[in-house]
């Protein structure tokens, strides 16, 4: 049989998480809005009602491509692309089909694989249609947010790298401060072309297009749905089709919408309204300069320290690794991950991480106490969960741990005394016996003994080394 090879590239629409929109001063935030309370006449495409474009906009693109690893076009201008959908009043959409603000660049993979970035350009994004029965309802609070669309080169050639593409975007793109990255009210967007053609070919296959996937599973569930369905056309001798393509996540399948359309059925034009931008250089050097730290420093600064699995994990969740990026002490940023890890990701407290993340002071404060032993790692649980209590934010650890009766004792002459009293009472006599004769697991029972009678607050670890050391072993 024939070995066909998939091909996918991937177009990313990124909305800026800039206050207002991109050409109309109302709230940008729609999440959680009621239906069209966030528009204006601009939005609405009343007669005489003119675009101002947003000059956060502006530098929010600029940091993005900065992220991208890309080229900036210190000049760059708008386009008109018409059609007529019920979610765009005007009848055409602003984007930049011929100079975009972003230029070439790449994304790196975990794994180290460069996807090309061929271009990104700046646009507005239309509303939104919730379908009920026989009728649809249109949304346009969504209307002109600012998006950037970021379109890759046809690199991409399995669901894998599909996914772990969509998802290092993702994380680059919320890295770089520019967008809230909320997938499930659509602040990111992957539109996949997937074609396939017979290994050798030099040619690509008819692509086919799935649109407004907002998942990384998605993503990839999509493209092996898409590779597999065109190489059986393809082995039955039939040809694929170039069309648009829905996602059903219930059923696993896409299903035909339309055939993809051409440049020219768009009828692209300059935008007359909009001035062409041109960008000092100085704001570019301004936006690099402040650019935040990207996940590949994270990789390579922990990586030696928690391991590439561990930093994978954490990486999606940004504050969280920014905090640990503030502890400096390698050993102090693996015990807090590893309670990052092993607590929070846990489902059952995993809502924390939205919550305001502890000090540095109380975490180093929590390291310390751990290191002293004065913090059993049940203790040091407890008292790194509590950091969460909004009552807790102004306590330092010790003050916490204190209140919540789980200091240990590590006074060796206190300690003694409480296992003198333990080895005296006869229910402790036999177990001392089994001992000395050589039963090693009795001394847990033993250690139990004095933890009961110390309400817990006894360093086990010394509490055992005393033992051993009256009972001659």
């Amino acid at each position: 049989m024939t070995k066909y090879i998939p091909t996918i590239g991937i177009e990313c629409h990124v909305q800026l998480s800039t206050k207002t929109k991109l050409f109309s001063e109302v709230d940008n935030d729609a999440r959680l809005k009621e239906p069209n309370s966030c528009v204006s006449p601009v939005d609405y495409a009343l007669p005489g009602m003119l675009p101002r474009l947003n000059k956060m906009a502006i530098r929010y693109s600029v940091r993005a491509g900065l992220a991208l690893n890309s080229e900036i076009n210190l000049e760059s201008r708008f386009d008109r692309k018409h059609y007529f959908y019920p979610d765009l009043p005007k009848g055409y959409q602003i984007t930049q089909m011929y100079h975009p603000i972003i230029g070439a660049g790449f994304v790196e993979l975990p794994d180290g694989t460069k996807i090309r970035i061929e271009h990104a350009h700046l646009e507005e994004d239309a509303g939104k249609l919730s379908h009920e029965g026989t009728y649809s309802l249109v949304d346009l609070n969504r209307a002109g947010t600012p998006l950037v669309e970021i379109v890759s080169m046809p690199d991409i050639h399995s669901a894998a790298h599909a996914r772990d593409y969509a998802k290092e975007l993702w994380r680059v793109m919320t890295y770089a401060g520019v967008t809230f990255g909320d997938l499930y009210n659509g602040n990111m967007r992957f539109d996949v072309n997937t074609s396939v053609a017979p290994e050798g070919s030099t040619e690509l296959g008819t692509r086919t297009e799935v649109k407004n996937l907002n998942s990384f599973r998605s993503v990839e569930r999509a493209v092996e749905y898409e590779i597999k369905r065109q190489t059986k056309l393809l082995e039955k001798g039939e040809k694929v089709i170039q069309e648009t393509r829905g996602w059903n996540d219930a059923t696993g399948e896409t299903t035909g919408q339309r055939t993809k359309e051409a440049a020219a059925d768009y009828r692209y034009m300059p935008e007359p309204d909009i001035p062409p931008i041109r960008l000092k250089a100085e704001i570019v050097d301004e936006e690099r300069a402040n650019l935040p730290k990207m996940p590949k420093w994270y990789r390579m600064e922990f990586n030696d320290v928690l391991g590439s699995d561990l930093v994978e994990v954490l990486l999606d969740y940004r504050p969280l690794m920014e905090k640990l990026a503030e502890l400096e002490d390698k050993k102090a940023v693996k015990k807090i991950a590893n309670l990052f890890s092993s607590v929070l990701l846990a489902e059952e407290n995993a809502s924390l991480l939205n919550d305001e993340l502890p000090s540095k002071e109380q975490l180093l404060g929590l390291v310390e106490m751990l290191d002293k032993n004065e913090l059993s790692s049940t203790g040091g649980k407890e008292v790194f969960l509590k950091f969460f209590d909004p009552e807790m934010h102004f306590k330092d650890t010790r003050t916490i741990a204190k209140e919540l009766g789980v200091v240990q004792e590590n006074d060796l002459g206190a300690l003694e005394q409480i296992v003198d009293s333990v080895l005296a009472k006869p229910e402790t006599q036999q177990a001392q016996a089994d001992f000395k004769a050589g039963q090693e697991k009795v001394i847990g029972f033993l250690v139990g003994q004095v933890m009961k009678e110390s309400h817990g607050k006894a360093n086990p670890s010394a509490v055992q080394d005393i033992l051993r050391q009256k009972l001659g072993k």
